[in-house]
């Protein structure tokens, strides 16, 4: 059977879905646990547009967050750590023990250690003339 390899810089959410279903399946059948669920929560204004959110998942105890995002025009008004907090109430709730993220040296890696995390992994120059953090908290 024929097959190729496409590289794509746009690819369908829907194929996207298939990649992250078929390695939570594998990650499963490896370890047995099968209590994995995604994380969503947002800040949105009264129109219903989002000024911030946090999009992640928890699964075998864990909390990962991939992605925290507050607009411009409200940083620095709590929004980060009053997602964070929200998302590290919700993981205790479904069992959660410890919770971990990523981030670069021009983000909010002193947010994420005045919050409780700690640095358990740093790259240099990722991107060039910055590092990439990666963090753990126990909840």
């Amino acid at each position: 059977m024929p097959y190729e390899y496409v590289i794509e810089d746009k690819s369908s959410r829907q194929d996207l879905r298939v990649l992250e279903d078929g390695l939570y399946d594998y990650n499963v059948e490896q370890t047995g646990r099968d209590d994995g669920r995604r994380l969503n929560i947002f800040v949105r204004d009264a129109d219903g547009r989002v000024m911030a959110g946090l999009s992640g998942w928890t699964w075998a105890g864990w909390l990962k967050v991939n992605t925290l995002w507050v607009r411009a025009d409200v940083r620095r008004k709590g929004h980060g750590q009053g997602l964070l907090k929200a998302a590290e109430q919700e993981a205790v709730a479904r069992g959660c023990r410890r919770a971990t993220l990523d981030t670069y040296s021009f983000q909010a890696p002193l947010l994420y250690q005045r919050l409780g995390y700690r640095v358990v992994a740093a790259v240099d120059d990722f991107p060039t003339g910055h590092k990439h953090y990666t963090l753990v908290k126990d909840l």
